[in-house]
């Protein structure tokens, strides 16, 4: 402790002065940046998106801290003229260095101005699927369902198609189902759209729709499409695959599976198939 004491008494009044005002223009700045923040959070930006919000907040983060960072700097005597030019021409080699960070840039001014999706929304954007957690200037920022962390830079979500899954909030979950052809379609209809009604996870308006898809390799192929609240898709999902199966199973419904079949012609009927034991095949003749 004396030695500390020794050492503040040797430094001149001046530099103690300085360092004091430096300090509180420090500690000054900081609150001043804390008190904007509060107030336009509270006023200006009360009804504004979340994101909107976040990337104002950055700003005047940004744009305080350089402002203190200067008056600091003048106060400790740096020509801030020189500095500032020194600045520019750095700025400059900077930006021809860095012409994707600035292409993300725009490209994210362009996102805000668009507004797409906001935090909170599911996008899939190529092969990433997630929710985002933050939008700044230079990338979105999402998680996966598997809870991966992704940075996808804006000049790529602007050049790419992005699906934003949440955005409204009904969707449609789309099912093909296969039966037999031997099955009554019109049965399977009515099956297929009590099925949807019934279930507690889907809407009642809009109506499900069930359709006639195509004529499958190995069965009648049908669509079976319920609206939801987006919040439900998993429950909706798991519930609507499950009482399908059971509902079939228990009306007699086949689902099948790809087969084929030897037809010669209108005529004849398909060439009946008898597998043959292993040890009958490895030995025809007996003995």
């Amino acid at each position: 402790m004396q030695f500390i004491y020794e050492w503040f008494q040797r430094i001149p009044a001046s530099v103690g002065r300085k360092g004091i005002f430096i300090g509180l223009t420090l500690a000054a700045g900081i609150l001043l940046i804390r008190i904007a923040l509060s107030v336009i959070s509270a006023t200006a930006l009360k009804k504004a998106s979340i994101h909107n919000r976040l990337l104002v907040r950055n700003i005047i983060v940004y744009i305080g801290t350089i402002i203190l960072f200067l008056i600091i700097l003048g106060e400790l005597g740096v020509n801030l003229s020189a500095f500032l030019g020194a600045a520019g021409i750095i700025g400059i080699a900077i930006g021809f260095a860095s012409q994707t960070s600035v292409s993300n840039i725009i490209s994210g001014l362009f996102l805000l101005g668009e507004k797409p999706f906001a935090v909170g929304d599911v996008i899939k954007v190529g092969d990433k699927t997630g929710i985002i957690i933050t939008i700044d200037l230079m990338s979105i920022k999402i998680r996966t369902f598997d809870n991966l962390y992704i940075r996808l830079p804006n000049e790529k979500v602007l050049n790419t198609e992005v699906v934003n899954v949440t955005r409204f909030p009904i969707r449609r979950l789309d099912i093909a189902i296969a039966v037999a052809y031997k099955e009554d379609v019109g049965r399977v209809k009515d099956l297929l759209a009590d099925i949807a009604r019934t279930d507690p996870y889907a809407l009642s308006e809009p109506e499900p729709l069930v359709l006639i898809q195509n004529f499958g390799a190995s069965g009648i192929e049908f669509l079976l499409g319920v609206w939801f609240m987006k919040s439900d898709f998993v429950l909706l999902k798991n519930s609507l695959l499950q009482r399908i199966k059971e509902r079939l199973d228990a009306e007699g419904i086949e689902i099948p599976f790809p087969h084929n079949a030897l037809y010669t012609g209108l005529a004849t009927k398909p060439f009946p198939i008898t597998i043959v034991g292993m040890d009958q095949a490895a030995n025809p003749h007996g003995g």
